[in-house]
């Protein structure tokens, strides 16, 4: 650990292995929290985000004070943030796909045209506000639609673009998001089934869809299994960054996790219609969880919480106006189009978590209902495959593209 004096404070560098296991430090301490405080659990806020604002706001008021700085080695984070897209992608089997049928098609250009919305009220809120409009799109699809996630990968890079704080407001509007999601959810789907008088399965003995989520037959995980899979994930990413470097060659100006996600699907259905390889689940979704855990942490370890002061009321204001333009695209687009069914309306509660928050939320949300109301499978497949994978590819490019007009 180094450590050097700028303008009078003492600034600590740490180096990447020191980052790192500060990251795993700061995460099991949001993990401590989060199994301790049971409303982190219900609104299914992560452990990075608990652990990391911890971390970020006693850092930011240590540089404030003038007491002491903190600088990070982040070379690891955009490795990782890369592994963590390049898992999801490696999840998206078309057999799978191929089983959502028409409704799914729907539902995923529902998903898009909210996520052009998202970003159109954001701007032109921005605008109103005297911010620059790029913030607009971060509290938009960047961090709504797209999660933590994506917020993460493109704050950086609206950084690079002279969006100054755009990572710190990433992971505000995320964090505000998840917890708007989870909370709007419930009582939105019970809003619709009350108001049209929806049969529903429980209650009223209604037959359910017999779609079922596709569960996967794994074999049992160990160290072989693991490093089998990790080396897929790895040549995923080693290929994507061939694609990506051409894209960019040719004008195309996407996150670099693009071309590691199209690689990895390309990797993951080539073995399932071949049947030459298989990609162990269980493997892949371990690898997933530890590359975002750290990933994520890392990235609100390094926030710059200062640079928030000045955007917290404008921000708050695009927020409130997605709240409002959620409740009501969900009720009068994707609950009429989807059908006006029970199954309508756990898609629209669906829409509601992951256009929001994250899959997790939206899965959460729909559980709620199906403990009280009963199940929809079709439901909870459609939202799975639309939330925790299709969307992203969508979201990425209409990002740019939005992005690219204020830059």
């Amino acid at each position: 650990m180094e450590s050097t004096i700028v303008n009078g404070l003492l600034i600590l560098k740490l180096n990447m292995i020191q980052t790192v296991a500060l990251a795993l430090a700061v995460y099991f301490l949001g993990s401590f929290i989060r199994h301790r405080i049971p409303i982190f659990m219900r609104l299914s806020i992560p452990a990075p985000v608990i652990g990391g604002l911890i971390f970020a706001g006693l850092s930011t008021f240590l540089r404030t004070q003038g007491i002491l700085g903190f600088e990070l080695d982040g070379s690891m984070q955009t490795a990782l943030m890369i592994m963590f897209f390049c898992t999801i992608g490696m999840g998206a089997s078309v057999t799978l796909l191929k089983k959502g049928g028409m409704p799914l098609i729907i539902f995923f250009l529902l998903a898009v045209v909210l996520a052009v919305l998202q970003n159109a009220l954001g701007i032109a809120l921005a605008k109103a506000t005297g911010i620059d409009p790029l913030f607009g799109i971060i509290s938009g699809a960047v961090t709504l639609m797209g999660g933590l996630g994506t917020g993460g990968a493109f704050g950086p890079l609206f950084e690079e673009w002279g969006v100054q704080g755009a990572t710190a407001a990433a992971v505000a509007c995320a964090t505000f998001g998840m917890v708007a999601g989870s909370l709007m959810g419930g009582p939105f789907g019970e809003a619709l089934i009350k108001k049209y008088k929806l049969p529903t399965p429980l209650q009223d003995g209604i037959a359910v869809d017999g779609v079922e989520v596709e569960e996967e037959q794994e074999t049992g995980i160990n160290g072989d299994s693991l490093i089998k899979t990790l080396g897929f994930v790895l040549a995923a990413m080693g290929l994507g960054s061939i694609l990506s470097f051409y894209l960019t060659k040719a004008g195309i100006t996407l996150p670099g996790y693009i071309g590691a996600m199209i690689m990895a699907a390309v990797i993951r259905n080539f073995g399932d219609l071949t049947k030459s390889y298989e990609i162990n689940g269980n493997a892949l979704e371990i690898i997933s969880d530890i590359s975002l855990a750290v990933y994520l942490t890392m990235a609100i370890n390094g926030l710059k919480l200062w640079e928030l002061i000045n955007l917290a009321l404008p921000l708050l204001v695009i927020l409130i106006g997605q709240i409002i333009l959620m409740a009501l695209f969900c009720w009068l687009v994707v609950y009429f189009i989807m059908g006006r069914t029970y199954d309508a309306v756990h898609l629209s509660v669906g829409m509601v978590g992951f256009g929001m928050g994250a899959t997790p939320n939206a899965l959460v949300n729909m559980a709620a209902l199906t403990e009280k109301y009963g199940p929809s499978p079709r439901a909870l497949m459609i939202v799975s495959l639309v939330g925790a994978f299709l969307i992203d590819f969508a979201n990425a490019l209409i990002i740019t593209g939005m992005a690219g007009m204020f830059r």
